[in-house]
């Protein structure tokens, strides 16, 4: 597999205006570029971007095995710390690579797979629940009748 394409060498195929990255367009904003001329409140700022993006990775990947977006959160910190971080870019850019590889590899599979696949994924999040269900008690509100929680 050939190895994905620079950001500079995607600026130089794109026509005209190029393509630029999600922190390139955020520098440019006024308000960031204002705040980038004051040097105690630049570093300040990264450094709330780089608190606040990660304890959102941090959830995102406490929450990847239970039910919920937990690789959604993940991503969306990534996209935070993507504003101000060029090694965030790269591992967002990596992620969104990967995630289209995935996608495009399963919809070329017969629909078999696919429900397979989702079986799979379904027996997974439901073992995790059942798992900390009896780790951490469980609530009052389930019903007696669910035999598999008493």
């Amino acid at each position: 597999m050939a190895a994905p394409p620079t950001a500079r060498e995607r600026r130089e195929r794109t026509p005209g205006e190029g393509h630029r990255s999600l922190r390139e367009r955020v520098a440019e904003a006024r308000w960031r570029r204002r705040l980038a001329a004051r040097r105690p409140l630049d570093h300040a700022y990264r450094i709330v971007v780089g608190i606040v993006g990660g304890l959102i990775v941090a959830v995102g990947l406490a929450t990847i095995p239970l039910p919920g977006p937990g690789w959604l959160t993940v991503i969306a910190g990534l996209v935070v710390l993507a504003t101000e971080f060029r090694w965030a870019e790269q591992l967002l850019d990596y992620t969104k690579r990967n995630v289209k590889a995935w996608t495009d590899w399963l919809g070329r599979q017969p629909v078999w797979v696919r429900l397979g696949i989702g079986a799979l994924t379904a027996a997974f999040v439901y073992g995790v629940v059942v798992v900390v269900l009896h780790l951490m008690g469980v609530p009052d509100w389930v019903p007696g009748w669910v035999p598999l929680w008493r």
